[in-house]
């Protein structure tokens, strides 16, 4: 790339010798005028002493004039020459100048190009890598699903900028319908559910191993649509959630929310729990809404808090309910919760309209105290 404002050609500097020819030969003129006038002065033979000490006075003011004027002209010459060296000398410092920003233009520019190459080159490794994995995926083999698993893995830990796509994508895998495996008679069947339950277990320690704590493995700010989703035995507990949905989802062998940190909204609106369903000393920073929800054995809230609303309408609790110390500061409502065990709420924190009715739906099984 080029300057639009090169600097411009200026005249050639006087030669270094030029300044004392010049006043070498004004002195030799003045000399040799002189010389001749006062030779001339005395070939006339002038007998008034007077009138010869004129015409000499005359001619050493000629021979003056003369080296004035010509040390006047060897001055200009002089005063011209430094001129012209400082021109050259600013001009070669702007040509520098000019060279240098010429220089870091394309310098700025190849840095430019290489990085949109590089980054050209990234999304296109990222976007092969994903679209491979993803059609691993959809294999009919368990071993080739499990390399598209790892691959995703493996992806969004390099990719950051990926992590919420692959989320999105593992959750999108493990709301697939899922028949889990029972006593089929034909063995092969058996064996595919089998190898399918090892597939999406290990798409669920995937989601909670980054999930969970802090650090390198850690994936913070993350989103769970898990709705409608079969899941095993999922542990997420002291996990940190942002916004999440487990709508009608279905959860056996247990889920374990212990200590968990919903930073959004959480949805578990129609959700059943086959078996315990733990939320102990869980956070809830949005809301919280279980309406629908039904739980077959124990259910523990203990210690859980909900900063938003706290919505538990017609949610079935088929063994003990445990929300002792449980702190809803929000709305909390229960309408139409029903328990079958006993339910404690020894040290809860709730406002009065559920209060009025728990020990309705609770019946002599309700414990505040």
């Amino acid at each position: 790339m080029s300057d639009p404002n090169p600097p411009h050609p200026s005249r050639p500097p006087l030669p270094r010798w030029t300044v004392p020819i010049v006043a070498g030969v004004v002195l030799v003129v003045s000399g040799v005028t002189l010389w001749a006038l006062w030779r001339w002065i005395d070939g006339l033979a002038l007998a008034d002493a007077g009138k010869r000490a004129t015409a000499q006075l005359d001619a050493v003011k000629t021979a003056s004039g003369i080296a004035v004027g010509g040390g006047l002209f060897a001055l200009y010459l002089a005063a011209r020459r430094q001129r012209t060296q400082e021109l050259e000398l600013s001009q070669r410092e702007r040509a520098q100048a000019h060279t240098e920003r010429v220089a870091e233009t394309n310098r700025l520019h190849a840095e430019r190009v290489a990085a949109a190459a590089e980054n050209d080159a990234a999304a296109r490794r990222v976007t092969e890598l994903y679209t491979k994995a993803s059609e691993q995926l959809g294999s009919d083999k368990a071993p080739v699903r499990l390399a598209g698993l790892y691959a995703l893995e493996r992806l969004a830990q390099e990719n950051p900028g990926q992590r919420q796509t692959v989320v999105n994508l593992l959750c999108a895998y493990l709301r697939m319908p899922y028949p889990p495996p029972g006593e089929e008679e034909d063995r092969a069947l058996r064996d595919t559910r089998l190898q399918e339950r090892e597939v999406r277990l290990t798409a669920q320690r995937i989601l909670t191993t980054h999930l969970r704590g802090a650090g390198d493995p850690h994936w913070a700010d993350m989103d769970l649509d898990l709705s409608g989703g079969v899941l095993i035995g999922l542990d997420l507990s002291s996990c940190r959630l942002r916004h999440t949905t487990f709508a009608r989802a279905s959860f056996i062998g247990g889920a374990d929310f212990t200590r968990a940190a919903f930073t959004g909204d959480a949805d578990f609106t129609g959700t059943s729990f086959a078996k315990v369903g733990w939320f102990s000393d869980a956070s809830f920073a949005g809301n919280a809404d279980f309406t629908g929800t039904s739980f077959a054995a124990n259910a523990s809230f203990r210690g859980t808090s909900v900063a938003g609303a706290a919505v538990f309408d017609a949610v079935s609790f088929g063994g003990s309910a445990d929300f002792a110390a449980a702190g809803f500061t929000g709305v909390a409502s229960f309408d139409g919760a029903s328990f079958a065990g006993p339910a404690t709420f020894s040290g809860a924190s709730l406002p009065d309209h559920a209060w009025e009715v728990l020990p309705a739906s609770a019946g002599e099984r309700f414990f505040r105290a």
